[in-house]
């Protein structure tokens, strides 16, 4: 078999591939013996008709378009390995040649278009420059981490007075569509300020007492009216605040391993200015690929775009979102595809350069974090990745984190006020993962929001 590459576009090629008829024989020896099997011929048992006769009975012709049918996908796979394309879309198939059925020899010809992943040319990525924020933690900082730390031990007692911000509520709601009722509950737990649950509804409970009630305008965001406008009559049936712990040495016993209030804060002190140092990782994390996709020009396929995109509106999807498809959610989606798809291409093309490798224990370790992340266990997610045929896509995601840390750990970072930043604590020599990705995932926890969307984040 012979197969060669016609580039079309930087994201689309066409292979044009001949199988010789040595090489087409087998599949049809085995189109025989299945039409063998599908056919009776008084005389003879079923899957033992004779060549001769079945060319007789359902013509060469029909057994040849059953072995170009059934081997067709081999030789294109062949026609794959044999060119190295890395196809991203569904191939586009035209048989341009095939053998005379009345004939022993001859060939098979056909071509087939798809969509590739572009080749870049990157360029000498050694010493990017980013600026990060400052890494500076105050006492306000501490008050607030201590403060945080006392909320986990503080008491809801019930107030004589209106409800205002951080309050916890008990409430009754009832939703109605043009005064008929479609929804209600009871005894509703909420904390004024949180913004969980109705759009409006804060505004509504804010200066209300026990026993006091308001009606609002709001949308529904959930059940069989979800996106309806609604009217809803929210009633307090109690206001309750947080009573914090007074801060003493009796509370960093209780609290922490320290013995004395101002050991507690000298710790919370320390953790307040490593998560400021943290912050400065993710920062410098986030600009250096930032730097990268704006130094490679990556052309995205519009195949990927598009299947992207209907992915994601599709209503029959478990998290297809029909009900919001708008122009500019559209465009939004459309944008993080572009993206997630440039920073897969840049990261694999310095994973290659840098020969970054994947050992056995780094991708048990990714395993275990994002099983935390989705709170599963560790062993039953690893089961479901394994039985869906994602450890591949895993794997690929750990190499590029780790590509993405060889690029910052060579990276120039300063802070805002031109001091130079240590980020040894995140990344190692080239090839090597983060140092301690845990503790950077969770302070980055925050301003990771959202990149769980996102199939190419790379996070520490």
């Amino acid at each position: 078999m012979k197969s060669a590459v016609e580039n079309l576009t930087p994201t689309r090629v066409k292979l044009n591939v001949e199988v010789p008829f040595e090489e087409l024989k087998p599949s049809i020896d085995a189109a025989y013996k299945t039409v063998a099997s599908q056919i009776q011929v008084p005389g003879f048992r079923k899957g033992k008709v004779p060549s001769k006769l079945i060319d007789q009975r359902v013509g060469r012709g029909y057994v040849l378009e059953t072995a170009i049918n059934d081997g067709l996908n081999g030789w294109y796979q062949a026609a794959v390995q044999e060119t190295g394309v890395r196809p991203l879309s569904r191939p586009e198939v035209e048989i341009t040649e095939v053998p005379d059925p009345s004939a022993t020899d001859g060939e098979l010809k056909f071509q087939v278009e798809i969509d590739v992943r572009p080749e870049i040319e990157l360029p000498d990525y050694a010493g990017i420059k980013v600026e990060v924020a400052a890494a500076e933690s105050s006492s306000e900082d501490v008050d607030k981490a201590l403060d945080e730390l006392r909320g986990r031990f503080g008491t809801l007692k019930s107030v004589e007075r209106p409800a205002q911000n951080e309050d916890f509520l008990t409430i009754d709601i009832t939703a109605t569509i043009d005064g008929e009722e479609i929804d209600s509950a009871s005894g509703l737990s909420y904390q004024v300020g949180a913004g969980t649950m109705l759009e409006g509804l804060d505004e509504a409970v804010t200066g209300l007492s026990a026993d006091e009630e308001a009606i609002f305008d709001t949308t529904l965001v959930g059940g069989d009216h979800a996106g309806e406008a609604a009217q809803v009559k929210v009633v307090v049936k109690a206001v309750k605040e947080r009573e914090l712990p007074e801060a003493n040495d009796d509370f960093a016993q209780l609290a922490s391993e320290f013995d004395t209030l101002a050991e507690l804060r000298e710790d919370l002190a320390k953790q307040a200015a490593d998560s400021k140092v943290v912050g400065q990782g993710v920062e410098a994390r986030d600009k250096v690929l930032d730097k990268l996709v704006e130094l490679v020009e990556v052309p995205v396929p519009a195949s990927v775009v598009e299947e992207q995109i209907e992915a994601h509106f599709n209503p029959e999807n478990a998290h297809g979102e029909g009900d919001h498809d708008t122009e500019e959610h559209r465009a939004e989606v459309k944008a993080n595809t572009e993206r997630a798809f440039q920073n897969e291409v840049i990261l694999d093309a310095i994973a290659d350069k840098e020969e970054v490798e994947v050992s056995q224990n780094e991708l048990i370790d990714y395993i275990v974090s994002t099983a935390s992340q989705y709170g599963m266990d560790p062993n039953q997610f690893a089961q479901i990745i394994d039985q869906s045929g994602q450890v591949p896509m895993m794997v690929s995601e750990v190499r590029r984190r780790k590509a993405l840390a060889v690029v910052l750990g060579q990276a120039e970072v300063v802070d805002s006020e031109g001091n130079k930043v240590d980020l040894s604590d995140f990344v190692r020599p080239a090839g090597e993962v983060a140092a301690d990705e845990s503790a950077v995932a969770e302070a980055g926890e925050e301003a990771d929001a959202g990149a769980s969307d996102d199939p190419a984040a790379v996070k520490f």
